[in-house]
């Protein structure tokens, strides 16, 4: 089976575009700025990254992570069939394994308000459904 690659990086950087929105809303508008701010002040978060510039290093992890997630649902569609079904499959397949359980720990026991782990698990749950249905519209065969 040849994969289209052209299409998977295409349907992978819309994926990627959706995904860095969804990251946006879920920070910003679902667990809130002022929520990252109050933990800062308590010290439960460093006021500055250890990684420098880590917002623009997390934007692009999401591309790549989107960009796998797109050479995933065009390898599946051989056996799960092409379609939004299989996009869906995969993406939660993969969002689960990838957000639940670290962030079921955090929410156990991690002093940090409960938000913060069910925002992180949502973003990459929802956003890696989210980046594989697009990939998968954007994805066709040769």
């Amino acid at each position: 089976m040849e994969l289209n690659t052209r299409r998977i990086w295409m349907g992978g950087v819309a994926g990627g575009v959706l995904w860095n929105i969804w990251s946006f809303v879920v920070g910003f508008l679902v667990i809130g700025l002022w929520r990252y701010q109050a933990a800062q002040d308590r010290g439960i978060f460093l006021k500055t990254p250890r990684y420098p510039v880590f917002q623009i290093q997390w934007m692009i992890l999401l591309f790549v992570l989107a960009i796998l997630m797109a050479h995933l649902y065009a390898w599946g569609r051989a056996t799960l069939k092409p379609g939004p079904a299989t996009a869906i499959k995969i993406g939660a397949t993969v969002g689960f394994i990838a957000g639940f359980p670290s962030n079921f720990a955090q929410a156990a026991w991690s002093p940090l308000e409960r938000i913060f782990p069910l925002g992180w698990m949502l973003e990459i749950w929802i956003g890696a459904i989210l980046a594989t249905l697009v990939a998968g519209l954007v994805y066709r065969d040769r």
